[in-house]
């Protein structure tokens, strides 16, 4: 097979494995507005809980966040088109105030799925409104994002703290060491 006949065949098939992967969710087809909302809640109580559990300084970082936007399962998947999916919820003093989706996509060697829990934390009301009143608010292009990354520490530096904007990824394994939010797209979702 050429070379054009291979990357045809590769684009198709990760077009083939988006849509699988992103048009629905089996955990959540089927079940009331209510339901589902129970079920973001429930799954972003136990992100946070495994953030602070993880990352040193994650809780106090937290206590003094505006908001916190938690998406507990995020999947991506791909083959050298790839693209993930999440819902999650924003919660602001301690109680959710609205619930929201985040997609992006990518090109490139790429192949295989994953799943992990991303968590924004807005550190200042203005940041936290400007996300709020956006319509489709965009990492790196809506707002400046610093991404929390394991080390041999794990912790949380003193420049990251002052971002206006924190994200951190967990797997199973805990804190991914290789992330990038740039372009990672957040929508409001209506339920």
């Amino acid at each position: 097979m050429n070379r054009r006949h291979l990357l045809s065949a590769s684009v198709m098939a990760g077009i083939l494995a988006l849509a699988g992967c992103t048009t629905t969710n089996p955990d959540t087809s089927g079940i009331s507005p209510a339901d589902k909302r129970a079920r973001i809640n429930t799954g972003a109580e136990e992100a946070l809980n495994r953030l602070y559990a993880a990352v040193p300084g994650s809780r106090e970082m937290a206590s003094k966040a505006r908001g916190i936007l938690v998406f507990p399962n995020v999947v991506a998947a791909g083959f050298v088109i790839g693209g993930e999916y999440g819902e999650g919820a924003l919660r602001e003093g301690g109680r959710t105030t609205g619930y929201y989706s985040t997609a992006s996509g990518s090109f490139g060697f790429q192949a295989g799925a994953q799943s992990k829990a991303l968590i924004f934390m807005f550190m200042n009301q203005a940041e936290l409104d400007r996300f709020k009143n956006s319509n489709g608010w965009k990492a790196g292009v809506d707002g400046s994002v610093a991404v929390v990354k394991a080390g041999v520490n794990a912790g949380i530096d003193t420049n990251t703290a002052r971002s206006p904007v924190v994200a951190f990824a967990l797997t199973n394994a805990g804190l991914m060491a290789n992330l990038t939010v740039e372009g990672t797209k957040v929508s409001k979702l209506d339920l």
